[in-house]
């Protein structure tokens, strides 16, 4: 059902009897029609249900202008595919109903997914909400045409987006015959603002079309090469004083969970099992808008949910896993750290944490600090080789962080510490900056370290240890340039790791380096190349010449010099976009690596090519990275043939092909990598497949099958004369959820690993119950 424009009597005309407000973009000088919103009175409440014909909706005002982002930037959005937004606001959220028209209704693609798996493949509306107005970070989901949501936190520094956080964000569709329509209710508990004398609040509503040739319609004029997917955002118009009467509002939440997991290991030494039950309990509470208040208790870290591999003893391959516990992924914004400055896994197994968050309209703030248990894992790197050591010890982990921010710049500090008791600290001081405008945008980070940790990995009936050490200090610095034009995209980055730099609350995989990128990216628009009776259309194509370079820091405690290069590549290369959402690109790899201190420095030339598609509705994920040529054995310190290949393949299955209306999901990874050695097989290989299967009964049930299998071996070269060896590994786990509502699910997964090391088998079998109060 379409919008009705007949009035109703009982609710604000405010936003009706104003014009259309406008916003300037000041970093692109552009003028933007702003979204208005309608406040509701405070007795009217709006059903959930993809519906649109009750009389708030019939009042609001209707924002219409789409802009077309993919395939064919700037040009018009198809008349067939119109698009309309209504925003009503009430005390609790803010309420959006969308009608999308489409003339080809029966190629809509959508079916039951995981939450946090709607991708461009599908036919959804997304919404990217900037409660700061400052454009660096932007809340959002995206609802496909089955209520299946995808959300987290997007951070335009980096351009990237985190699908860690999950909002309780309720939306419902309805299919019609020329389109559909939906809702979405956005709580404004989950919104973080400033208390006072915050800007305006900006957002983009987005729309993807797959069967049209990939569409992607965006409400602002947003270019594909911008700085960020947030470049151009418009203010919502009409709040009146919404902020004003909800900045004092309290919410509290308390998050309680509780696992069983009995475990069953047999390996060389004998067989073991256990039993375990655990509680535990997340409280997040916002006394008001500007602060908000975290603390966490026995939070469970197996995680079963995750779509990865999940062994035994999970928290000892802490910095494989993605981050889902929500006591780190609250305000990721104000924290806003590079990876090499805080990462939030080597946290592995925390007994307990608190945290606090302040807002201002010119300034942010947090803190934490957590108590972890031992048995994570500890990464320092050098210049060669990441060092991987067990955690024995319990540490007291803790971070605070300050931002000052302006338009167009920022200025940072931080202060970080791992504490392990009687064995010494790790400590870590820094400062962080960024300017942009227009099309450039520079950063800085500079830290310090103090370090009196060192790890004994230990031996044959020798534990290992965490020790004191005398304090040794260390610095790092990286500096970041990034130019973007009609006609270039062009990166440049700095980076220096002192050989005494240790951030036991970071990662740091190489120390003693410094490393220099340049990318250079000449953009060539569109092109129409000549294939016979049907020319090939490229939305995009961009000419590419990568520089890198890493060259080693002097240490004088490992007798290593200065000056000598660790890894040099040069790569020119080719990408473009064509139909399909395909993406292809080729590189050509004049590249130089050296093994080890004072080794050899062996040239490493390649071709590294590789594509990304969505060919069929029915497989709308193929892609692969491969790379052929000259690879270097860092083991064996030579360099022999070979290459590295991964391909990723997803499937998806209508709903009329299962029986009751279920849905399947499967997802499929291969990889290979290999190195000829001088006696005509490879002297060395890495293989491994993946499979993930998801069968949903419902929305809200779901049962997932995980299996894995891996090998890797070494086989006589015919020059280093190094022993051979071969390990394999395999993971199978089966998982059952259901989900109630947002923060209520029950979980039963279990899982099987076997390793061909001392003939390792672990069985696990886990219950887990979520809640929220």
């Amino acid at each position: 059902m379409g919008f009705i424009k007949k009035r109703s009597r009982n609710i604000s005309f405010l936003a009706c009897l104003l014009a259309l407000p406008i916003a300037v973009n000041a970093d692109e000088g552009a003028v933007l029609a702003s979204l208005p919103a309608l406040l509701l009175e405070r007795h009217q409440r709006i059903a959930i249900d993809g519906n649109l014909d009750e009389a708030p909706w019939q009042a609001a005002p209707e924002f219409g202008t789409f802009h077309q982002f993919l395939p064919e930037n700037g040009k018009p959005a198809p008349a067939g595919l119109r698009t309309a937004v209504r925003l009503l606001i009430d005390g609790d959220a803010l309420i959006f109903g969308i009608r999308a028209w489409d003339d080809a209704p029966g190629n809509l693609r959508g079916s039951l997914a995981r939450r946090d798996k709607v991708a461009n493949d599908q036919d959804y509306i997304g919404i990217w909400l900037d409660p700061t107005g400052h454009g660096r970070a932007a809340q959002f989901v995206r609802v496909n045409t089955h209520g299946v949501l995808t959300d987290g936190m997007y951070r335009a520094d980096e351009d990237e987006d985190d699908l860690g956080p999950d909002f309780p964000i309720d939306a419902a569709v309805r299919r019609l015959p020329d389109g559909y329509t939906m809702e979405i209710r956005w709580p404004m508990s989950n919104l973080r603002f400033p208390y006072e004398d915050g800007k305006a609040w900006r957002l983009m509503v987005e729309r993807s079309v797959p069967h049209a040739g990939g569409l992607r319609l965006t409400s602002t004029p947003l270019k594909t090469g911008s700085l960020s997917y947030i470049d151009a955002l418009q203010e919502i118009g009409g709040m009146g004083g919404t902020v004003q009467a909800v900045r004092d509002r309290a919410f509290l939440e308390l998050k309680p969970e509780l696992t069983v997991r009995a475990n069953r290991d047999r390996d060389d030494a004998g067989r073991r099992h256990g039993n375990q039950a655990g509680a535990g309990l997340e409280i997040n509470a916002r006394p008001r808008a500007d602060w908000v208040f975290n603390a966490t208790l026995n939070p469970d870290f197996s995680q079963v949910e995750i779509d990865e591999p999940m062994p035994t003893g999970a928290s000892r391959i802490a910095l494989s896993l993605p981050e889902k516990r929500g006591f780190f992924l609250e305000s990721a914004d104000v924290l806003g750290l590079p990876l090499s400055a805080f990462y939030s896994r080597t946290i592995a197994s925390p007994q307990w944490g608190l945290r606090g968050t302040w807002r201002n309209a010119r300034a942010d703030a947090t803190a934490m600090s957590l108590r972890d248990e031992e048995g994570g894992v500890v990464q320092r790197g050098s210049v060669y080789e990441t060092a991987e050591h067990e955690q024995t010890r319990r540490t007291l982990a803790s971070l605070a962080r300050a931002r000052w921010h302006a338009d167009g710049a920022l200025l940072g500090a931080f202060v970080s510490r791992r504490d392990y008791g009687d064995a010494g600290s790790n400590a870590v001081a820094g400062f962080d900056g960024q300017w942009r405008t227009g099309g450039d945008q520079a950063s800085w980070l500079l830290m310090h370290s103090q370090n009196s940790v060192a790890f004994s990995d230990g031996g044959q009936d020798v534990p290992p240890a965490t020790v004191r050490v005398p304090v040794r200090s260390g610095s790092y610095a990286q500096g970041r340039y990034v130019h973007i034009s009609d006609h270039w995209w062009n990166e440049l980055k700095l980076e220096a790791v002192g050989p005494g730099f240790v951030n036991d609350n970071g990662f740091v995989p190489q120390t003693g380096v410094v490393k220099t990128d340049i990318n250079l990216n000449r953009r060539l628009g569109e092109r129409t190349v000549p294939t016979g009776a049907a020319p090939l259309k490229l939305y995009e194509l961009e000419a590419h010449l990568g520089l890198h370079e890493i060259r080693t820091l002097s240490d004088a405690a490992l007798g290593q010099q200065a000056n000598q290069v660790v890894e040099r590549k040069i790569q020119p290369g080719i990408w473009f976009r064509t139909g399909r959402q395909t993406d292809l690109w080729a590189n050509l790899g004049f590249d130089r690596q050296r093994a080890r201190r004072d080794g050899k420095l062996h040239d490493t030339p390649a071709l590294h090519f590789g594509f990304a598609s969505s060919p069929l509705p029915w497989m709308p994920v193929l892609k692969a990275e491969v790379t052929l040529g000259r690879q270097l054995d860092a083991e064996a310190d030579r360099v022999g043939s070979g290459g590295n290949v991964v391909i990723d393949a997803g499937l998806r299955f209508p709903l009329d092909v299962l029986a009751a209306g279920w849905a399947m999901e499967s997802d499929v990874r291969v990889n290979r990598a290999w190195i000829q050695g001088t006696l005509g097989r490879p002297a060395f290989a890495d293989n491994g497949w993946r499979w993930l299967g998801m069968l949903h009964f419902t929305a809200a049930d779901s049962l997932r099958l995980l299996a894995q299998n891996t090998s890797s071996s070494r086989r006589d070269d015919g020059v280093s004369g190094l022993a051979p060896w071969a390990e394999r590994g395999s993971h199978r786990s089966l998982l059952y959820r259901h989900l109630w509502r947002h923060g209520r699910s029950l979980s039963v997964g279990y899982s099987r690993d076997r390793a061909s090391a001392a003939h390792t088998v672990n069985k696990s079998l886990t219950v887990k119950m979520q809640w929220e109060v």
